[in-house]
């Protein structure tokens, strides 16, 4: 059923749990697995270039920090990948590219603490993959 999942992590909480559950998923349908970390370049496009690579940097290194995050929780081999643009499509196509069976991502990202149900990253990709999305919650206690 599910052969290949996609994991859309940025490190925080909520992806946190996401990823938990999808290598659970994962796991049981001995899929393959692939990580992916969207570096979204318009949270440095525009700043003066040295404070702009400052940013794009510490970008960089949490994109490290989240990929690794999920390769040392997997049981298995992970595919990683980082992709820069607007996240909620990079997702979406990255999930096409690898023919992916499910996306899961958290329900709330790293700005996304003063979203409604979903956060606008999450919502898009539920709007627009042409896969089903695997959406998990930030538990109440773990901080939300």
């Amino acid at each position: 059923m599910f052969e290949t999942v996609v994991i859309a992590t940025d490190g925080s909480e909520s992806g946190r749990r996401a990823v938990d559950t999808a290598l659970d998923l994962a796991e049981r349908f001995d899929a393959a697995v692939h990580a992916l970390y969207v570096v979204d370049r318009s949270r440095y496009e525009g700043l003066p270039e040295d404070v702009g690579g400052e940013v794009e940097r510490a970008l960089g290194d949490q994109a490290e920090e989240a990929l690794d995050a999920v390769e040392s929780s997997a049981a298995g081999d992970v595919t990683t990948a980082v992709r820069e643009g607007r996240p909620a499509n990079k997702i979406t196509a990255y999930a096409r590219e690898v023919d992916a069976d499910v996306v899961a991502t958290g329900t709330r990202g790293r700005d996304g603490e003063h979203s409604f149900l979903l956060g606008s990253v999450a919502e898009h990709v539920v709007r627009t993959c042409p896969v089903p999305v695997l959406t998990v919650r930030q538990l109440e206690s773990a901080g939300a």
